[in-house]
């Protein structure tokens, strides 16, 4: 419904979610809403702002539109100045004057008198334009051969020039990048080291002796463990143990870094330093060769591998039924059984 009484004379204001003028208009029309149709001759100019206008009446002065999907089907005696995502004029539809505005994409079948001016994403002309056209676009119009009687131009839109960062620069960030990295990791080595050091030990004893059996293990695990929870995740009845499969994952994966670091500062310090040196500085050794570029690859592949594999065998070194023999119970049909890494571990606590 309208939001005034309108007589038909002079301006007519009309606003509303569907606004429909179906009777003709001796002046001006302005109106807003999400539909506006306008069907009725009007004498004066439109001005409308909706979702959807479509225009089937005459029109004997401009239109200025601004929508999302704009349809016209009328004639235009004047200048149109249109901007919205789809301009549609059919062939039943004209516009005495100019036609200026921007859309994504703007269909021209029927007739502009004068010039055609957009910014548009494509342009089709399958009518007529008595002047020039100059439209603001990434592609080429499909215009019908004959339909444009005066000049094309496509005009380019402007691409932000290309800075190509100096030598220093990248210099620069490449060193700032390594001093954050510095900081921050050499914090978190440092404190597990304080807060964590039994688990430190016990977890990278399983380098000491055979780091390329914990690489192997960390290598087929990083392929087998993913695609198992990938499979049982797709089970649906499966899918929380899955989650937390996830989980317990990309925190051993993270916890990589601090094992092997840790490992690091063991290889280099042969004594009894505290457990938070050789942290730190096999921390402080890591983050520096995971900033050389190409050589960092082959570093981060074998942080992740030995530290996944350490950890998951250190897991496994302390299953329940494991520790249960090492405390004194025979295991059925075998003599009691203590790894050398538990006899390592033991005199090293000792």
């Amino acid at each position: 419904m309208p939001a005034v009484v309108n007589d038909g004379v002079g301006p007519q204001f009309y606003s509303d979610s569907v606004v429909d003028i179906a009777g003709d208009v001796d002046g001006d029309v302005y109106a807003a809403g999400q539909s506006i149709t306008i069907s009725g001759d009007v004498t004066g100019d439109v001005i409308a702002a909706a979702q959807t206008i479509t225009i089937t009446g005459n029109v004997d002065g401009n239109v200025r539109l601004a929508g999302q999907d704009v349809t016209i089907t009328g004639d235009i005696s004047r200048s149109g100045t249109i901007f919205a995502s789809i301009v549609k004029v059919t062939d039943a539809g004209s516009f005495g004057g100019d036609l200026v505005g921007g859309a994504e994409d703007i269909v021209l079948a029927g007739a502009v008198g004068r010039d055609l001016i957009v910014g548009v994403g494509g342009l089709t002309i399958d009518g007529t334009v008595g002047g020039d056209v100059t439209y603001t676009s990434d592609r080429d119009a499909r215009i019908a051969e004959g339909a444009v009687s005066g000049t094309v131009e496509r005009v380019v839109s402007p691409q932000p020039p290309t800075v190509e960062p100096s030598p220093w620069a990248l210099f620069i960030g490449w060193l700032l990048g390594l001093l954050y990295a510095l900081v921050a990791l050499s914090l978190v080595t440092a404190l597990a080291g304080l807060l964590f050091p039994r688990v430190l030990h016990r977890v990278t004893n399983q380098l000491v002796p055979t780091p390329w059996r914990a690489l192997l293990v960390g290598f087929v695990a990083s392929i087998a463990v993913p695609i198992a929870l990938l499979v049982i995740l797709v089970t649906i009845i499966g899918a929380p143990l899955a989650l937390a499969g996830f989980l317990v994952w990309l925190v051993l994966t993270l916890a990589t870094f601090v094992h092997v670091a840790y490992y690091i500062g063991r290889l280099l310090f042969r004594g009894h330093q505290p457990p938070v040196v050789k942290a730190l500085v096999g921390g402080v050794i890591l983050i520096v060769a995971l900033q050389i570029p190409w050589l960092n690859i082959a570093v981060w592949a074998a942080m992740v591998f030995l530290g996944l594999g350490a950890q998951l065998l250190a897991i496994y070194d302390q299953r329940p039924w494991r520790r249960a023999w090492t405390e004194g119970e025979a295991a059925p049909d075998s003599p009691t059984i203590r790894s050398t890494t538990d006899q390592g571990f033991a005199q090293t606590q000792a």
